[in-house]
């Protein structure tokens, strides 16, 4: 039997993907985690065949995680199953060592299709994902002025370009205002803007906010 487990803070989205995932007769779920804190001390005692991995957990972001998770457990195959659009966070997270990435518009065959596929010992990679893949190695040396940015602060200019308020952001990602504003400044200088107007202008033409 394939043993699962899914990280993810939605309850009921939790619930579906297990739904899809144990309609195989070969796969059962057996944990689930809502944050980073119950993913650590699940991957430490649980005896997984896949994780299943949302990025956008409350606190730390599951991109973070990600990279403890690979020091901790090398072997484990980590699909990450997320809201963001590919060519916002599928990069930075097989860079980070996902053996693939699915969004959650997904349909239910392309899940179970990624989960066999990174179970087995491979990587899954949409078409789409490739094609970024290429684009990246063909400019090793050349990167954006996002690509500078800590998986925390991609996080905070995303929802900056949002239109969401600091204090908002601080509530949602379980920070106080004043660290967000040190990374919003840190953001700035790494990317040589001036404003938030800067930051939305660029976010919207590299298509890092829906």
């Amino acid at each position: 039997m394939i043993k699962v487990a899914i990280v993810d803070d939605h309850p009921l989205l939790r619930e579906g993907v297990k739904k899809i995932l144990e309609s195989e007769p070969d796969i059962e779920v057996i944990a689930e985690a809502e944050s980073v804190s119950g993913l650590v001390s699940l991957t430490e005692n649980t005896d997984l065949d896949l994780l299943i991995l949302d990025i956008s957990l409350p606190g730390r972001s599951g991109l973070d995680a990600l990279t403890e998770i690979r020091k901790e457990r090398p072997k484990l195959p980590v699909l990450v199953l997320s809201m963001h659009p590919e060519d916002r966070y599928a990069l930075r997270a097989l860079k980070a060592g996902a053996s693939g990435y699915v969004t959650k518009a997904s349909a239910a065959e392309e899940l179970l299709a990624a989960a066999r596929k990174v179970i087995s010992g491979g990587r899954y990679v949409s078409r789409a994902i490739a094609e970024m893949l290429a684009d990246d190695l063909a400019r090793p040396f050349e990167k954006l002025p996002h690509e500078n940015l800590s998986n925390r602060e991609i996080q905070i200019l995303g929802l900056i370009a949002s239109g969401k308020a600091l204090k908002d952001i601080a509530t949602e990602i379980s920070l106080s205002v004043n660290t967000v504003n040190t990374y919003r400044a840190r953001i700035l200088d790494k990317m040589g803007m001036r404003s938030n107007a800067d930051l939305i202008r660029y976010a919207i033409e590299h298509k890092l906010v829906e």
